[in-house]
């Protein structure tokens, strides 16, 4: 996303040290012998000999607001129940016990299988089931799909199986996969709700409003179920406001437009769009596989769709949403933000929904060209001063943050990225994602690949920020 405010900067103030080193600040004030300057992190001070003067009011390149994982990603569904099997405990308690999942008891149970009847097929699938759910709940989506999967040779027409299936695909962002799966389980069980809200999750990641509209109202005519309306209220939003839209489409992207818009800004921004994608793909060595959604709004339609906070200027939450009022071409800004949104696709669709926060909106930064410079000084003392925010509380998301506190976040978040790319080059950064996206924890991807922690990280980036930019 980006900042609703001019040249994308918060505005802050500027201490200027005798020795020449400028220290940028949401705020400062002098009391004594002493200039006291605030910070996300709180307040700092400074003897006011060293200061030569303070300039108040200057733009603070602090990032861009923070990008959600894709929206369709992350809708609250949760996935449909199996009925257990006879001796669905006894069958639970063998599978997962003392932290792990038992292979030798599901492997007699396989061999059990062979050869028997529908009764016996069905254990051996409920057993895998069971693993698969142990590993969802470990956030194991792979080993958990792998589970998912061997469950259906033991009982191929099985529904839930065949949308538990549909429900991992869903998760990582597999919409079209996951419809293979939807469709053969609507052919067994027309009438289940659970298929047409899958259903309507899937055609929503796709950007196919109308079909997940129409899904997510038979879901509810079959049954009442908050999860669905809350969904359906967000597609039908996005489908009202986008009725008189026009379309034009390229190679990797779908891009919807205001009917009061310039036809060749859209061109414009295709184009643009078009050698973002190119670039991003060299850089991240990844290729989105699905064509990826975008939409031009007027600055009121943007505000009344996305109900994102008043200094968001863009946003990313599966389509790439930028309110473009004014504009008949695609500026540098515009170029710059769409770069931006646009990392947060790849990265979305590289860790299938998982990426933290903090990743996916450093590297958009770094993506779109900007760097620590202007923010080095304050971050730097903001840790010698044991105030640096921890990454683990930046994982989540940012929605919530004060305009001001999220500059300073967005400020660490394009740090940690820039550490990790000057010191050990893109590949780290691409090995990181890949194991996310594999189902580990962030952390646990830095400690692979870089053989770090996230207080490693902090320590290293402020050691960078202090020798690169330090004066």
């Amino acid at each position: 996303m980006a900042l609703l405010v001019a040249g994308a900067a918060l505005r802050a103030d500027t201490i200027v040290l005798k020795n020449g080193r400028r220290i940028v600040a949401l705020s400062v004030r002098e009391e004594g012998d002493k200039v006291v300057y605030e910070t996300a992190a709180g307040e700092l001070s400074l003897p006011k000999s060293i200061v030569d003067h303070i300039e108040k009011g200057g733009g603070a390149p602090m990032g861009d607001s923070p990008a959600g994982a894709a929206a369709a990603a992350n809708l609250a569904i949760t996935p449909p129940a199996m009925e257990a099997a006879s001796g669905g405990s006894e069958i639970e308690n063998g599978v997962v016990h003392g932290g792990t999942i038992d292979r030798e008891f599901i492997a007699k149970l396989e061999v059990a299988a062979k050869g028997s009847g529908q009764r016996a097929n069905m254990i051996a699938a409920f057993a895998h089931h069971a693993a698969a759910q142990f590993e969802l709940s470990r956030g194991d989506m792979e080993h958990a799909l792998a589970d998912e999967r061997t469950a259906l040779t033991f009982a191929p027409e099985e529904p839930t199986l065949l949308m538990n299936v549909a429900y991992l695909h869903l998760r990582r962002s597999e919409y079209k996969q996951s419809l293979e799966y939807l469709d053969r389980a609507r052919r067994v069980a027309p009438d289940n709700p659970d298929v047409a809200k899958l259903a309507g999750w899937a055609y929503y990641g796709l950007n196919k409003m109308d079909q997940a509209v129409a899904e997510w109202k038979r879901a509810l005519a079959l049954r009442p179920d908050p999860e669905v309306q809350t969904a359906l209220d967000k597609a039908q939003r996005d489908k009202q406001e986008e009725e008189s839209y026009k379309e034009n489409e390229s190679s990797h992207f779908t891009l919807r437009y205001s009917g009061s818009a310039e036809p060749a800004l859209a061109r414009d921004v295709l184009r643009t769009l078009e050698a973002h994608f190119s670039a991003i793909e060299s850089e991240l060595n990844f290729t989105p596989p699905d064509s990826i959604g975008v939409v031009l709004y007027t600055q009121q339609a943007f505000a009344d769709i996305t109900r994102a906070p008043g200094w968001v200027g863009a946003l990313n939450d599966g389509r790439i949403r930028v309110p473009v009022q004014g504009l008949t071409a695609v500026n540098p800004e515009l170029s710059r933000v769409l770069k931006h949104e646009l990392t947060h696709s790849f990265v979305g669709q590289k860790t299938r929904g998982h990426a933290p926060t903090w990743i996916q909106e450093g590297l958009a930064q770094w993506m779109e060209g900007k760097r620590s410079g202007d923010n080095a000084e304050v971050l730097a003392q903001v840790y010698k001063d044991g105030h640096a925010p921890s990454l683990a509380g930046l994982e989540g998301s940012w929605m919530g943050l004060p305009s001001d506190a999220a500059g300073y976040a967005y400020a660490w978040a394009l740090a940690n990225v820039e550490y990790i790319v000057q010191a050990d080059g893109m590949g780290d950064i691409e090995r990181i994602l890949d194991r996310i996206g594999s189902g580990g924890s962030t952390e646990a991807a830095l400690r692979e690949v870089l053989h770090s922690d996230y207080d490693d990280l902090t320590q290293s980036t402020a050691e960078y920020l202090r020798k690169t930019y330090g004066r």
